[in-house]
């Protein structure tokens, strides 16, 4: 009766193990066995684009506004560094600012001083030519009575000598508008280097306040914290690392096919993921990367059966809108495998129908 007790027991295991057996060989089969001729696969993880938050400029970190996991927008402020000696730069640099257009004012009211100079140096040239003229027709009147003994002798070089005098007046006024001239050059001059000078100053107030503007730290683009790197209080250098933000909206999985396979997919081919975490779904994605290098190759190529060795990086994108939907349940690092079209007109299994999360 014992015998025949364990004989049965012994059976229903050996049935059992044939069962289980069975359900795996089905599940291999049904999940990764014949596909047909126009559809690949490849084992992989999925990746998302990273960004480190750097400090373009040094300075101690005075805050970090967020913590690991949470979800961030673009351009969200994310820290904060210290600006005390670069607020101080830039009130210094408003005071000079504010100088060099004064400097402009001032330089431009010499300018109209010197102008106003030269104006009245002119008035005087035509004043000194009006008395040259006078002098210069008492003289000829002179020279005509004298002709006739009808004035002096002394009379006319009284006359003679007026009209000399009127002459070189005139050259003298000339000469004091050429001079009014010449201030009023200079002046423009003044103006220009006090513009010139605004200019300066109104660049450093400008790559002050951008440095100003740098010590706020601001998300590049919509993602989720993964880690933090630098602390509040700690000094970080041009460079420095405060937090790595990964983008869930620019997520794919990274994958590899042999050389007789890579060759065939082309770029934009559909693809289906099932990730170990989650064997229940199936995504979808597209193609759109395949490696041009091998990634590992044997040391010697000589036979066609090496060169199958031969394995090509393939990434396969899942769509952003997607992603956006399901934020919450997206992770990185986790393992999977792809199913790649290499035939367009191929047609997808029963057990690779899209299922996705509700």
């Amino acid at each position: 009766m014992n015998m025949l007790k364990s004989r049965i027991l012994a059976a229903a295991v050996v049935l059992a193990l044939v069962l289980a057996v069975a359900a795996v060989l089905f599940w291999r089969h049904g999940l990764k066995g014949d596909l047909g001729p126009g559809v690949v696969s490849g084992n992989g993880r999925i990746e998302a684009t990273e960004i480190n938050l750097a400090a373009r400029v040094p300075g101690r970190l005075a805050e970090v506004l967020v913590g690991e996991g949470d979800f961030v927008k673009e351009g969200q402020v994310l820290a904060r560094i210290q600006t005390d000696i670069l607020d101080a730069q830039f009130l210094e640099a408003q005071a000079k600012l504010r100088q060099a257009k004064n400097a402009i004012i001032t330089a431009q009211a010499q300018v109209t001083a010197r102008e106003s100079e030269k104006l009245a140096a002119e008035a005087v040239v035509l004043q000194r030519e009006s008395e040259a003229q006078a002098a210069q027709q008492r003289l000829v009147r002179t020279e005509s009575l004298a002709t006739k003994n009808a004035v002096s002798e002394q009379n006319l070089d009284d006359d003679r000598a007026r009209a000399k005098s009127a002459e070189a007046a005139i050259k003298a006024a000339k000469a004091q508008v050429a001079a009014a001239g010449g201030a009023v050059a200079a002046a423009s001059a003044q103006v220009q280097d006090a513009e010139v000078m605004v200019e300066a100053v109104q660049a450093t107030v400008g790559r002050v306040q951008a440095e100003l503007d740098d010590c706020t730290l601001k998300a590049p683009r919509d993602g989720r914290v993964q880690y933090l790197i630098t602390q509040p209080g700690e000094v970080l250098g041009a460079g420095g690392k405060v937090l790595n933000l990964v983008d869930l909206g620019d997520v794919y999985l990274t994958f590899f096919l042999p050389e007789t396979v890579a060759g065939k997919v082309a770029l934009g081919s559909e693809v289906r993921l099932i990730l170990d975490a989650v064997p229940q779904y199936v995504i979808p994605a597209r193609v759109s990367y395949v490696a041009s290098v091998a990634q590992f190759t044997p040391k010697t190529v000589e036979t066609a059966s090496e060169r199958q060795k031969l394995m090509f990086r393939v990434k396969a994108q899942i769509d952003r809108g997607l992603l956006e939907k399901h934020l919450e349940r997206v992770k990185t690092g986790l393992p999977g495998v792809a199913w790649v079209k290499i035939d367009a007109q191929a047609e997808w299994p029963s057990h690779l129908a899209l299922k996705l999360p509700q």
